[in-house]
């Protein structure tokens, strides 16, 4: 037999001398149930086993109307946050009886149609999206066919249950303790303004500002999109603008943290970089930098948690509230009285 060739529930029957029936009683778990002898039903086992068989999951699930398996659509794989839930969503179905299956939409909305379809294909029981678009109808239809959750992303005018960050409040604590310190101006550097998290980030950046007393000035708010760079755009029209760098700034996420330092090591502007700046996202990498970075991290396996809890409750025909995960700060500034790299480099 070619080793490539794919072996049927006949070929079991037949090289273990029994009926198609029997083998499929056996290899189905209902050996008992139809009275197969034990001598039988090892036969079968022992061939299946020594031919490495596995029954047709496909024909499993329309026997039971059930996969067992789930559907996580993200927009991109090399995104951190969106790595790190994929990461921790894994392990957490598979406790709860369920395989994940991942696909990237690559933030193309024909991407990611084609991504549900394609999982629609599998016949997966429920499905997790971070969505590339802003349309709630077009999610809404989807809802029909099968359970649905919004994870890390909600959208406007969609009644499809949601699981995200509370990153409001975790930008205004953290922009506010740096304004405390003696910041006159504040700097905002976003990307993607019409997704949730982009609106959430930027408004606990102004609330930060309320708060603080300061009145928000033309070009503080500077938006693009999430690549490393536009961050480097981003910090040479600031710094073009101005004629230095600001005094406290918040990037919207590492990739324009990425950018913003790069063209300051570039330059060699380490005596005037920013005194305090904050960034959404987190990396061990941050700890190695010599000026103190605070960060804004999303909770992954909270997420990944409440995302399959509230799949679940869809499954069984239960509606889930929408969630808001709190969000974790890393207080580098904190944890050494270390100065940052203007701070240092300027004594």
């Amino acid at each position: 037999m070619n080793k490539y060739t794919r072996l049927t529930i006949d070929d079991i029957a037949q090289l273990a001398g029994v009926s198609r029936t029997t083998a499929s009683m056996v290899l189905n778990g209902r050996a008992e149930e139809f009275r197969i002898s034990a001598r039988t039903k090892q036969r079968v086992l022992d061939v299946a086993s020594e031919h490495h068989f596995q029954p047709s999951h496909s024909a499993r699930t329309l026997r039971s109307g059930c996969s067992n398996t789930l559907g996580l659509i993200v927009p991109e794989l090399t995104n951190f946050a969106h790595a790190s839930l994929a990461q921790a969503m894994e392990p957490l179905c598979h406790q709860v009886g369920y395989q994940l299956l991942v696909v990237s939409s690559d933030e193309d909305p024909q991407l990611e149609t084609t991504g549900i379809e394609h999982l629609l294909a599998r016949q997966v029981d429920g499905l997790m999206i971070v969505p590339c678009s802003t349309d709630a109808e077009f999610y809404n239809q989807w809802s029909e066919r099968l359970p649905l959750v919004l994870v890390d992303r909600r959208i406007a005018n969609s009644t499809l249950p949601f699981v995200v960050t509370d990153a409001e409040n975790a930008v205004t604590t953290t922009v506010l303790d740096a304004l405390s310190s003696g910041a006159k101006e504040a700097y905002y550097f976003g990307g993607q303004p019409n997704f949730s998290p982009s609106i959430d980030r930027l408004n606990g950046f102004r609330m930060a500002l309320a708060k603080a007393g300061l009145e928000e000035q033309p070009g503080w708010i500077r938006a693009r999109d999430y690549r490393r760079s536009s961050g480097y755009t981003l910090m040479h029209e600031c710094y073009q603008e101005l004629g230095r760098y600001p005094q406290l700034l918040f990037t919207g996420s590492i990739t324009l943290l990425e950018g913003a330092l790069s063209y300051i090591s570039e330059h060699r502007h380490f005596a005037c970089a920013p005194k305090r700046i904050i960034t959404f996202d987190d990396h061990n990498l941050l700890d190695c930098l010599p000026m103190s970075i605070d960060a804004i991290q999303q909770n992954s396996n909270e997420l990944a948690r409440a995302g399959i809890e509230s799949i679940q409750a869809l499954i069984e025909r239960k509606k889930p509230e929408n969630v808001w995960i709190p969000a974790i700060i890393n207080w580098r500034t904190r944890k050494t009285s270390n100065p940052g790299i203007g701070q240092a480099e300027a004594k």
